[in-house]
C-alpha cells in the first residue's frame, strides 16, 4: 500500500514552530504584566500605609515636620503609581499584541492541518478508488476466462444456486 506524504509538511512543522515561539512569547509578556500590576499592588499598599499615618499624626499632638514627611511621601507615592500605572499599561499592550499574534499563527497552522487533513482524505479515495479498479479487473478477467474456456459456465453464473 502507498505512504501517505504531505507535500507541505514542512510549512506546517514551520507554522507549529512559529505557534510554540508565539506561546512563549506570550507567556513572558502576561508575566512581565503581573509582575507590573504586582508592583502597582505594593506601591497602592504603601500609599494606605502613609495616608494611614498622616491620620493618626493629625490625630496626635501636632508634628509639623511629621505631617509634612508623611504627606511629601503620599505624594511620592502618587507619582510612583503614575508611573506604573503606564508600565501596566504598557505590558497590557504588549500582551494584547502577543495575544494578537499567537491567535494569527494558530489559525495559520489550523488551516495547514484542515488542509492536510483533505490532502489525506484525497489521498484515501484515489487508494480506494485504485482497489476498486483493481478489483473490477480482477473479476472481469475471471469472469472472461471462464467464458473462453467453457461457454456453458455463463449459464451456470446466471442461474441462482439451490
Amino acid at each position: 500500500m502507498a505512504k501517505f506524504k504531505y507535500r507541505m509538511q514542512n510549512i506546517l512543522d514551520i507554522k507549529n514552530q512559529m505557534e510554540s515561539q508565539a506561546k512563549i512569547e506570550y507567556a513572558q509578556a502576561r508575566m512581565f504584566l503581573n509582575e507590573q500590576e504586582e508592583k502597582l499592588k505594593k506601591l497602592q499598599s504603601r500609599k494606605k500605609t502613609y495616608e494611614n499615618e498622616t491620620r493618626k499624626l493629625l490625630q496626635q499632638s501636632l508634628r509639623v515636620s511629621k505631617i509634612l514627611e508623611s504627606q511629601e511621601a503620599m505624594k511620592r507615592m502618587d507619582d510612583f503609581i503614575k508611573e506604573q500605572l503606564i508600565e501596566v499599561s504598557m505590558a497590557q499592550k504588549k500582551v494584547d499584541e502577543a495575544e494578537q499574534k499567537l491567535t494569527g499563527f494558530m489559525i495559520e497552522r489550523k488551516t495547514h492541518e484542515n488542509l492536510k487533513e483533505k490532502a489525506m482524505e484525497e489521498f484515501i479515495k484515489e487508494i480506494n478508488a485504485s482497489e476498486s479498479k483493481e478489483i473490477d479487473q480482477l473479476t472481469s478477467y475471471r469472469f472472461g476466462k471462464n467464458l473462453t474456456d467453457d461457454p456453458d459456465s455463463v449459464e451456470e453464473i446466471d442461474k441462482p444456486r439451490e
